[in-house]
């Protein structure tokens, strides 16, 4: 007998509502790994599938390499079936398939959506009929539908299509949009709304289902493209904001007026304004490249976004605009650049953090390296960094006992453990881009 696909979305419903369903997480990161732990602590089976074999063993092992997840969260989740893995052929067990993998940019800053095609062709020769498979990766607007869906159908060997109404076999296909916000210890995850666009009402219904088991609330929209919008929305606010006022602190200092104090004025007013805070650049994953996703795909519209690029320019600008203000500093001080030595605090993007992804702190040190100077750098969370996507550092984590041996200490991250009392006076000359130092008074801290 033909199982219809109401029947079998009700099926597949009443799995998840009493957490029969498998789920399967591909991606065992910033935002695969804590979407995982959710799910384990609704007694969810999870497989979480990653094609680092180190990250693979250390969850296995119980360990994890992520600062703000305890390996007792992970052993608490083996408990309830947790496990990781290589295998991809593993996939033809889950009933729920969620990719969280990187959408970096290339050194063009266009869209590299290589880890998304290539996690979809290791998935789509084991999808079954009835699978949902939703993508979490932040990207441009169509993703979804043009690239995702056309691979899972081409790379199926069974010939099954995305199921888009209420009557056809196949699997299902959904956008939901990641909303980590990393060290954000304010707002519980399970109390960020969850923004979902299915390929079709089915298959929003259903990834509706899933995210409800462990978000108190979701947001169905008509569309995967109107749910990527949603998230490129949410962050190129951010980026905007930010941009408006780096280019206000670089006016700001040339009057002699603190955009600090000024932003704490402004914050009083009950409505009407939202403070953000000017920094060396944007780090994270999501706001320095999300508007150079957008404004790549409105090219194929026949739209320039003026606006939104403009305020990625300003903000990519600002590292270059830190050393410019190092360089000023020691010349101040009667120090010259070349040969001297300079110890960076921080190179996470974001304070009390432990994610390098697009951090101005990497920038900052390869540009001073090329001035010829000898750099180094402290950050508790870090005690050693080596080669990434954009840089190659190899360095270890030097001691703050050593500030003094240096001619310029430069806080480019805030973290929450640094006494910034004791490092001014150990410092011979401090340049603060985070405005750490506030209410220290001393001649030998410029603050940019």
């Amino acid at each position: 007998m033909t199982i219809s696909l109401l029947d079998r979305t009700a099926e597949t419903k009443l799995k998840i509502e009493t957490r029969k369903a498998c789920i399967g997480i591909v991606g065992m990161g910033y935002v695969g790994l804590p979407l995982a732990l959710l799910f384990s602590e609704e007694r969810f089976s999870i497989t979480g599938f990653d094609i680092d074999s180190s990250k693979v063993d250390t969850l296995n092992r119980g360990g994890s390499y992520i600062v703000r997840i305890s390996g007792a969260e992970i052993q608490s989740a083996q408990k309830n079936g947790f496990s990781a893995t290589t295998d991809y052929s593993r996939i033809a067990q889950m009933d729920v398939v969620i990719i969280c993998v990187p959408t970096p940019l290339n050194n063009y800053h266009e869209p590299d959506l290589s880890y998304v095609t290539g996690t979809v062709k290791s998935i789509a020769p084991h999808l079954k009929d009835g699978q949902l498979v939703i993508l979490e990766s932040t990207t441009y607007p169509g993703t979804t539908e043009e690239v995702v869906v056309p691979l899972l159908e081409q790379g199926n060997p069974s010939g099954l299509r995305v199921a888009r109404d209420d009557f056809s076999p196949g699997f299902y296909v959904a956008f939901s949009p990641e909303r980590e916000d990393p060290g954000n210890t304010t707002v519980a995850r399970r109390d960020i709304p969850k923004v979902v666009g299915g390929c079709g009402p089915a298959a929003r219904d259903l990834a509706c289902a899933v995210y409800a088991t462990i978000f108190n609330r979701t947001v169905p929209v008509s569309s995967p493209a109107v749910a990527e919008m949603t998230k490129l929305l949410e962050n190129i606010y951010r980026c905007v904001n930010i941009a408006l006022v780096n280019e206000l602190k670089q006016l700001c200092m040339r009057m002699g007026i603190d955009i600090f104090e000024v932003i704490d004025a402004a914050k009083t007013k009950p409505f009407g304004f939202q403070p953000f805070y000017p920094g060396p650049g944007l780090g994270g994953h999501c706001i320095p490249i999300d508007p150079f996703y957008l404004s790549w795909k409105a090219k194929e519209f026949d739209f320039h976004t003026r606006f939104i690029e403009l305020a990625g320019q300003v903000n990519l600008a600002m590292p270059y605009f830190v050393v410019e203000n190092i360089v000023e500093a020691m010349s101040q001080h009667g120090k010259a650049l070349n040969g001297s030595r300079v110890l960076v605090l921080g190179v996470a993007y974001k304070r009390d953090n432990d994610d390098l992804r697009e951090s101005p702190s990497l920038t900052i040190i390869e540009l001073l390296q090329k001035r010829g100077v000898h750099v180094e750098y402290n950050d508790p969370f870090f005690a050693s960094v080596g080669r990434g996507r954009k840089y190659a550092l190899n360095m270890t984590c030097t001691p703050l006992e050593r500030i003094p041996e240096f001619d310029c200490v430069v806080i480019v991250t805030d973290h929450s453990q640094y006494d910034y009392a004791s490092i001014v006076e150990k410092a011979k000359l401090v340049v603060d881009t985070r405005n750490a130092t506030k209410g220290i008074d001393a001649a030998h801290i410029v603050r940019c």
